[in-house]
């Protein structure tokens, strides 16, 4: 593997600069990321890309469309420093951070309903999108808690063109998903409609086996968005959003060498509302008034096939009032200030009672100082505050600068602080899931009274040694650096490098604590670890000729648990040989951190021409992560269970013809590449026709 890093990295420049004398001159906006493109998440406002100084990508409604994806998850699958996890859906891992540190926004807002941390990405079509924005490291000093890793920011396409666009995708598994797009504008009011249905017979992967079995899904969406523009200085943009999930669920879960198989169904729903009040007073001071609710409502029933039934009931209500307000003091200097007050209430079964809410409110404030000499610097200095009912409040502070070296090299170095707080799961979960052997997993505030009430009625079998450590679980804090150097040589090459350090402290963490007298596991939640990610990721993209263009990109990523690397260390962590006996652990033998892959690579090959064909075939290779840990040492070793290297090639090619018809097909996983233990979610070999109509009339 040394070897290939090494060959990525001297093949990079070479990939992506070796024509650069015979290049042609294109479009300014057809690859430059330097272009005057505008920007809104990395300062919550409007900023030209190359005034940004934090890490950040773009992904176009382009990029999108042509690859032929529909989901959310998919395209974020096809990016730099991206990985998707498996697990209660598709969570997305920013930088060797786990799903629950990165939050998702669409335009703007929270989304909400996470299973075990992770926000199922399938849950997102991708049919209104105008571009995703990617910010990488902390980010709390703006958005507060799950942005320790990083913010991924959906942009709707709010079109004022008079259009009406459809589109029905059909493939394998009988798969259909369809678009309606309906946008108008009508003197002040501006009106966009868009409803998407997605539905298949579904798949999924037998633990231990490669037995496929139906699992069919049905989902719609339906989105509106209004924009009544009330005089030159204010408008009202106001936004509404309906999800339905129904999933049959036919599962099949591995646990203590048995597999237990349950049928039943699932429910998700999602409402998403928001009004906002814009209103500029000159050209120096605007502010905004932003109200948003967002309610997600989960329900899951299943049946064994021993009898024994599992219910599961989940809604959760989030409810925001913000105030955000810009000054331009000069032409140098620029000052945002915001604040505002957020209430969330969780009713579950899994907590107890399902009558019985939880209940949460966070007020908080933020500022954040931007300079820009309109030469070669551009510094931002920033902080939130979140006074937090059930925590400890949270100061998130964060540094960055942009040094412009010339009109084509740039440098970007930020320092920031993150923080997560406790989640109503971590804190109050009473759980316990019959569908995979009975193990339970109790919130740290309950886990001590219900388990000690357990063991007075004999259920426990043994209690392990960090039982008795089980406490108020505190905020986890993350200090990430960022430095990157970016080279533009002309409009058709671009080169970015970046490193990173994510320090995180107070790492939550799930822990046996026990085993009920069955032999069933007893889970709880710990501030335990102290861990980081740290890597570089490198990305080129070239357009060659009029026609042709490639990107590539690449990540190497270290993780660790700094406790445990420090008792590797001090002598005093074993593990197995083969032959079962034992012997102390090498710090080579560790691996870091679990579900973690070293190496990661995206490559993408485009064709594009004037006559509205174009094609592209894309791949991702993942390197091996470590799954389970079998030697009972806690710590993951080169001795434990791995998810196997592997790579995976997706095609897509169409035609846009000039009467607003558009053909394309494609194939996902040309390779055919099934992994039923570790990615039960990923189907083999599938394929898929597309026919869209737009209707786009001028004014």
């Amino acid at each position: 593997m040394k070897k290939l890093t090494q060959i990525i990295l001297i093949s990079l420049p070479l990939f992506s600069f070796s024509n650069i004398n015979a290049q042609l001159s294109f479009n300014k906006d057809s690859l430059a990321l330097y272009s005057d493109t505008v920007f809104i998440t990395a300062n919550k406002s409007e900023r030209q890309i190359k005034n940004i100084s934090v890490p950040i990508s773009i992904i176009n409604s382009k990029s999108i469309i042509q690859s032929g994806n529909t989901r959310l998850s998919d395209v974020l699958r096809e990016q730099t420093g991206i990985t998707l996890t498996s697990g209660f859906g598709a969570g997305v891992q920013l930088q060797g951070l786990n799903p629950d540190y990165t939050i998702i926004l669409i335009d703007g807002e929270p989304l909400i309903g996470r299973t075990a941390g992770v926000l199922d990405l399938n849950r997102i079509a991708v049919g209104n999108i105008k571009k995703i924005e990617i910010v990488k490291g902390p980010s709390s000093s703006l958005y507060g808690s799950e942005a320790m890793a990083g913010v991924i920011n959906i942009i709707t396409d709010k079109t004022s063109n008079n259009l009406v666009s459809t589109n029905i995708r059909y493939g394998s598994y009988n798969t259909m998903d369809g678009n309606i797009t309906f946008s108008k504008k009508l003197n002040k009011i501006q009106s966009q409609t868009f409803y998407n249905y997605y539905s298949t017979d579904g798949f999924s992967v037998r633990p231990n086996s490669n037995k496929r079995f139906i699992t069919p899904i049905s989902r719609s969406t339906f989105t509106q968005n209004l924009k009544l523009d009330i005089n030159e200085k204010t408008n009202i943009d106001g936004s509404f959003r309906y999800n339905q999930e129904r999933i049959k669920s036919i599962i099949a879960v591995a646990n203590n060498g048995t597999t237990i198989y349950s049928n039943g169904n699932e429910k998700n729903n999602d409402v998403n509302g928001s009004i906002v009040l814009n209103h500029q007073f000159n050209t120096r001071l605007k502010t905004k008034i932003n109200t948003y609710y967002t309610q997600f409502e989960s329900s899951q029933d299943l049946l064994t096939l021993s009898g024994s039934p599992y219910n599961d009931f989940f809604k959760q209500i989030f409810k925001r009032v913000e105030n955000q307000t810009e000054w331009k003091l000069n032409k140098s200097l620029n000052s945002t200030f915001g604040f505002g007050w957020v209430g969330e209430q969780v009713n579950s079964s899994r907590y107890d009672n399902v009558d019985s809410a939880k209940n949460n409110t966070i007020k908080y404030l933020y500022n954040q100082w931007e300079w820009n000499n309109g030469k070669k610097i551009v510094a931002n200095a920033g902080f939130r505050f979140d006074e937090n009912k059930n925590f400890a409040s949270a100061l998130s502070p964060k540094l960055s600068f942009l040094y412009k070296l010339n009109s084509n090299i740039r440098f970007k170095f930020s320092a920031g602080r993150g923080f997560k707080a406790p989640d109503f799961r971590q804190l109050y979960l009473n759980f316990t899931n019959a569908a995979a052997g009975g193990y339970s997993v109790f919130g740290a505030v309950e886990a001590q009274r219900v388990i000690n009430k357990l063991n007075e009625l004999g259920q426990i079998g043994n209690l392990y040694s960090n039982y008795y450590q089980l406490k108020k679980l505190e905020p986890e804090y993350a200090t990430g650096i960022h430095f990157s150097a970016e080279w533009e040589p002309n409009y058709n090459n671009e080169l970015q490098i970046q490193f990173f350090r994510n320090d995180i402290n107070n790492l939550i963490d799930v822990q046996q604590v026990g085993n009920y007298a069955s032999g069933s596991q007893i889970y709880s939640y710990l501030n335990i670890k102290n861990a980081f990610t740290t890597g570089f990721e490198i990305e080129a993209k070239q357009k060659y000729t009029t026609n042709w263009s490639s990107s590539i990109g690449y990540q190497l990523l270290i993780t660790g648990d700094k406790d445990q690397i420090a008792k590797i260390k001090s002598g005093t962590v074993y593990t197995k040989n083969a032959d079962g006996t034992s012997r102390l652990l090498l710090l080579s033998d560790y691996v870091g951190l679990p579900n973690t892959s070293k190496h990661r690579i995206q490559a993408r090959l485009n064709y594009d021409n004037n006559k509205g064909f174009f094609a592209n075939l894309r791949c991702i290779y993942r390197s091996k992560w470590a799954v389970t840990n079998n030697n009972g040492n806690e710590v993951f070793d080169k001795g434990d269970l791995f998810g196997k290297g592997y790579f995976t090639l997706n095609y897509s090619m169409g035609k846009q013809f000039k009467n607003g018809i558009t053909l394309q097909g494609g194939s996902d996983n040309i390779n055919n590449y099934i992994d039923g233990l570790n990615l039960p979610n990923l189907a083999g070999r599938t394929f898929y026709m597309i026919f869209k109509y737009t209707i786009n009339k001028k004014k």
